[in-house]
């Protein structure tokens, strides 16, 4: 079963949200399902991004389950889809 942070990740709950994923993580945690998210913003990815650290430097992996449109648009947005091996890229924004 893969941890789920629920139905927000946004600024405002972002820090309990980060630290749930991170034990869950540390507790052997190899995917998050974010299939329950309908309301994220910019701290939704640096808290993905958080928490692929955390794996790596523990030498695991840890993949990203169910990204919704929103947040896939915002890792796209900010270029980091390859930093969080997630698949997620809008065809209307341009590459680099």
């Amino acid at each position: 079963m893969s941890f789920r942070p629920g139905l927000t990740l946004t600024m405002q709950n972002a820090r309990t949200v980060l630290d749930a994923g991170l034990r869950a993580i540390g507790g052997g945690q190899a995917s998050i399902d974010l299939g329950e998210l309908n309301a994220v913003d910019s701290s939704a990815v640096a808290t993905l991004l958080a928490w692929q650290r955390a794996a790596r430097g523990a030498g695991k992996p840890l993949a990203f389950l169910n990204m919704p449109a929103n947040l896939q648009s915002l890792v796209a947005l900010y270029g980091v889809g390859e930093l969080l091996q997630t698949t997620a890229s809008r065809a209307d924004l341009p590459h680099h």
